[in-house]
């Protein structure tokens, strides 16, 4: 067996930011909306160049809502790309120009839920499909919740929308049994619990801690080119 070299948290287990000349880039397709499709042509140093298209995305945040009884709180939400009702942890784009990632997603908490929290946290960052979008997305902990004082008016896909309790013992044995696969709900369940029953919730990074590899890749989405609000 060949003898690869071992990583350890804190001494070489990190994605590492790279970025590979282009020779050209174009877009290909705009919606107009969430999305646009950028083709670029990567040229590495004495390699033949290649092409690759790249969803562009604003990137999202996910809230796993927990309460004293750790219990998530959930949506049933339509998803049409994929013919779906999905339980799912509130979420949605970051698609207010400036607007910083806590606030996007005590923005959305309330917009999907009527909920507001005190105790806020990091769980995980993560790019959804890398292959083919530069969307990233933030998943919060969100805890000591209470009733908002105003509700948000619900229209498409959100304007039915159930909003559920559900033991986050019970949402993690659904999620492996393959019964639940909104990945922000996989990832934030998961990660959870790993909190929850290892470290604790004291560890997980402050809410307001940088995002560095979202940051990065905000350079790729000019202002101008900032999709207009659409959940």
């Amino acid at each position: 067996m060949t003898d690869h070299p071992e990583l350890r948290f804190g001494a070489g287990l990190a994605d590492q930011p790279e970025h590979w000349p282009v020779s050209s880039s174009e877009v290909v397709h705009e919606t107009g909306r969430v999305i646009s499709v950028r083709r670029d042509t990567v040229a590495p140093a004495g390699a033949e160049p290649f092409v690759r298209d790249v969803v562009v995305h604003p990137g999202a945040v996910g809230v796993v809502a927990l309460d004293s009884a750790n219990r998530m709180l959930l949506v049933r939400q339509y998803r049409h790309p994929v013919g779906y009702k999905l339980l799912e942890p509130p979420a949605g784009l970051l698609d207010v120009q400036g607007e910083q990632y806590r606030l996007g997603a005590e923005r959305e908490l309330w917009e999907e839920t009527a909920t507001k929290a005190a105790d806020w946290r990091i769980l995980v960052d993560a790019f959804t499909s890398p292959g083919l979008t530069n969307e990233a997305v933030r998943i919060f902990l969100a805890r000591d919740l209470s009733p908002a004082d105003e509700s948000f008016e619900r229209l498409h896909e959100e304007a039915d929308m159930e909003t559920v309790w559900a033991p986050l013992i019970d949402v993690v044995g659904a999620v492996l049994a393959g019964q639940l696969q909104n990945p922000i709900l996989v990832m934030g369940s998961l990660a959870t619990w790993t909190a929850l029953n290892g470290p604790g919730f004291d560890t997980l990074r402050p809410a307001d801690s940088p995002w560095p590899a979202k940051d990065l890749l905000a350079k790729d989405l000019p202002a101008k080119d900032l999709p207009a609000k659409d959940h």
